[in-house]
């Protein structure tokens, strides 16, 4: 019971660092009891003080001002990224479950919420890394050439844009996932990896991640370690991106083509390849009765930034947003 009650808290402390994380401004605990009952914590005012106090005396978090307001420390952010672990293998198919939920973007409409993706870069090199990504949307490499930018301070899903970057949201993958949720059409995501293209045509995945014992989206991983090779796929149709493998049942394979032809008239062709009943697809299995679809990573073009040597952080999943907030990446240029 004493092991259980300990865990209990140390998940509560964790919530509030992942809150303060998300933050660029200093929040005191009143915000913070807010914001984690919009992630299922019932933890009043007084509790959240009684944590931060806490975390204050080991270094995790720092008062600032004379209110209560309070910032995670680096030595927070360590602890962020190593608690808990086990607690959250697997938590990137939930996260992909509760955004293809929240999605409500009808294509003949053109509006309600859309999934995105976010990528923070320094102020001076935005400009560079719009042209990069833009020449990987105009060879079909993204979901949709649709991007929103954020100053400092502001928010794209659920992420505030720290001081001295700006932000770019991508339309994820799961914008599709969503739409075919939306029509009743279940659909499993089971990898995440490195898709290799030849003459611009889909051959196989070079490395896959199992979604079910992850912790993390891979793309982020994939980026930061400088394995994709979009800028070539783009220009010579050789290369390896960032792409998804889903299953669906056999019976909903000519619904979900048609719902994928309504999103890309609307500008969203985040398909790269679909398969046949129960046969492999780009060299993996596919379960009985069940038909492969392979997707696009929204972060593709961010990749084509990255291998150029820009840096850039990435927040794959970052929330949703609605449509009329998207702009078409020509216009920025």
């Amino acid at each position: 019971m004493i092991g259980q009650e300990s865990r209990l808290v140390e998940r509560k402390a964790v919530a509030i660092l992942k809150v303060l994380s998300d933050s660029a401004m200093p929040l005191g605990g009143r915000v913070i009891a807010r914001r984690l009952s919009d992630l299922g914590y019932e933890l009043g005012e007084r509790a959240v003080r009684y944590h931060l106090k806490l975390m204050d005396e080991r270094g995790l978090t720092q008062i600032v001002g004379k209110k209560d307001g309070r910032l995670i420390t680096s030595a927070g952010l360590d602890e962020l990224r190593s608690a808990l672990v086990s607690d959250r293998l697997g938590c990137v198919t939930a996260r992909i479950e509760l955004l293809a939920y929240a999605t409500t973007f009808d294509p003949e409409q053109r509006n309600g919420q859309i999934p995105i993706d976010t990528s923070l870069f320094s102020k001076n090199e935005l400009p560079y890394a719009l042209e990069l990504a833009h020449e990987a949307f105009n060879t079909g490499l993204g979901v949709s050439d649709l991007v929103a930018i954020a100053r400092e301070g502001e928010q794209l899903g659920e992420v505030t844009v720290p001081q001295g970057k700006v932000g770019l949201a991508t339309v994820s993958s799961i914008a599709v996932s969503g739409a075919l949720l939306k029509a009743g059409i279940p659909v499993v995501s089971k990898f995440e990896g490195l898709l290799q293209l030849r003459d611009h045509q889909a051959i196989r995945f070079t490395e896959l991640v199992d979604y079910s014992g992850c912790s993390f989206d891979p793309a982020e991983v994939f980026i930061a370690s400088r394995m994709t090779r979009v800028k070539e796929a783009s220009a010579e149709g050789n290369g390896k991106i960032l792409a998804s493998f889903l299953e669906l049942p056999f019976l909903c394979k000519s619904g979900a083509e048609v719902i994928l032809g309504r999103l890309r008239a609307a500008g969203f062709d985040g398909l790269v390849k679909m398969g046949e009943v129960s046969q492999p697809l780009c060299e993996v299995p596919t379960g009985v009765n069940r038909v492969g679809l392979i997707l696009k990573h929204g972060l593709n073009p961010v990749a084509a930034a990255a291998e150029a040597g820009i840096e850039v952080t990435n927040r794959a999943m970052s929330g949703v947003i609605e449509h009329r907030e998207l702009t078409r990446i020509r216009e920025l240029l």
